[in-house]
């Protein structure tokens, strides 16, 4: 897996504060390579997992994968929260799965210039790195689920892809590199 533009995108120099989702599927480290991300670039953190309604956290814990209209709201919360953000003048990294385009598009509905992230990693690795969390509520048992409605960014789309399989630091230095590029 090569670091690469899906798109290159504009950038997060210029007016707007930027406004970057890290997204993939559980296990990739969206909020490890997030946090770091947005210390790097001064933006705030927005924990997409705790956005999660206490049913959809159930659901999942329980080994019930959500379906789209389950996570509706949960996209509408992380959008609303981008867009309080940007508004205030602060640039935002947002870690939200967003493993459909159809859910980027929702995510898109909020700031048309919102950066996919994708970090990008294959099932086993996955699993084993949701299996070795403590104390989340994603069972590494609906790793497959997330493998199986994943669609990758396309070309047409505003991202940029990682391997997740490089270390975090690596990754946020990619992820500058990439991100300031016009």
């Amino acid at each position: 897996m090569d670091d690469k533009a899906a798109q290159a995108p504009s950038g997060v120099s210029g007016s707007a504060p930027p406004a970057i989702v890290v997204m993939g599927v559980a296990g990739c480290g969206k909020s490890a390579v997030g946090t770091a991300l947005a210390e790097v670039l001064g933006a705030i953190f927005i924990e997409g997992d705790r956005l999660h309604p206490p049913e959809n956290v159930a659901r999942m814990a329980n080994g019930e994968p959500l379906t789209d209209q389950l996570r509706e709201g949960w996209l509408d919360a992380i959008g609303e929260r981008i867009v309080v953000s940007v508004g205030q003048g602060q640039g935002v990294v947002a870690a939200c799965s967003a493993l459909k385009r159809g859910y980027r598009e929702r995510l898109r509905g909020f700031r048309r210039d919102i950066v996919f992230l994708y970090l990008e990693i294959d099932p086993a690795t996955a699993s084993e790195r949701v299996a070795g969390r403590k104390g989340h509520f994603m069972p590494a048992s609906l790793v497959d689920s997330q493998f199986a409605i994943l669609e990758p960014p396309g070309m047409d789309e505003r991202a940029l892809t990682l391997d997740a399989t490089r270390p975090v630091a690596e990754l946020v230095t990619n992820a500058s590199r990439l991100l300031r590029r016009s």
